[in-house]
Order: structure tokens, then C-alpha cells, then sequence
């Protein structure tokens, strides 16, 4: 698992005092890096190795201004040249959001998905999600 914490910030707010639905998918991908820079280590965008398949996000509870989140970041399933990314949203110990991410290790020069590297696969399986989550 890797774990950012992110501060929010009041303009991420929306009207009613919540960090705007908008704003997760965002932090979401920002918490994802480590998973790029196994790709990626120079995060050269000239050469970027993934293209992103499909996400989704659960809101479980309201996460507020003012207040540190922290954003856990879980490999949940391994194929061929694909892969899913589990993150939830944590704030003052309740689980407010939680999201669902699949990549694909893609040619873009050939536009075409590409099996996963044998040392990259050894590096997700350091970050799976434990089998009781």
C-alpha cells in the first residue's frame, strides 16, 4: 500500500463545506505516481506507458475542509496488461471515499496494449491488497 496526505485546500470546497465531488478523482490520480513511476521512473510523458481504462468513485461519508485526508493506494488485480487500483479516501479514521482504477500498459506509438513487464509485476505484487480487505 502507498499512503499520501493531502491537505485540502479551501478552494476545493463546495457550497455546502464538503471537498467537492470533482476533487477526488484528481487527488486520486495525484496519490497514484508510485504506481507510474514503476512504468515510468522519469515520468517522461514523451514515453508514458499506461493509459487509464475506466475508474469509479463511492462517497461513504463527507470529507470536510480543515482537516488532513489520507489516500491509501492498493494494486486489488493483476492481468496480463491490465490492472486495478483500489484507493480510499480516509479522514480523522473514517473511510469517506473510495474509487476503483483500471490501467493498461499501452504503446502509444503503436496503440496497442503491451503484457506487463515480469520486473514491474514484481513490484505491484509488493502493493496488493491484502486478501482480507
Amino acid at each position: 500500500m502507498f499512503t499520501t496526505v493531502i491537505s485540502p485546500r479551501f478552494l476545493e470546497t463546495d457550497a455546502l463545506g464538503h471537498i467537492n465531488n470533482t476533487v477526488l478523482p484528481m487527488w486520486f490520480e495525484a496519490s497514484r505516481d508510485p504506481i507510474f513511476r514503476m512504468f515510468s521512473p522519469e515520468m517522461d510523458t514523451t514515453n508514458w506507458k499506461l493509459m487509464l481504462a475506466s475508474y469509479n468513485v463511492n462517497f461513504h461519508a463527507e470529507t470536510m475542509y480543515g482537516t488532513d485526508v489520507e489516500i491509501h493506494t492498493y494494486i486489488s488485480r493483476i492481468g496480463n496488461s491490465s490492472f486495478d487500483v483500489l484507493q480510499e479516501c480516509w479522514q480523522q479514521g473514517i473511510k469517506t471515499v473510495s474509487g476503483t482504477t483500471t490501467m493498461v500498459h499501452f504503446s502509444h506509438q503503436n496503440k496497442k496494449s503491451q503484457p506487463i513487464p515480469a520486473h514491474v509485476l514484481e513490484q505491484m505484487k509488493e502493493h496488493l491488497l491484502p486478501a482480507n480487505q
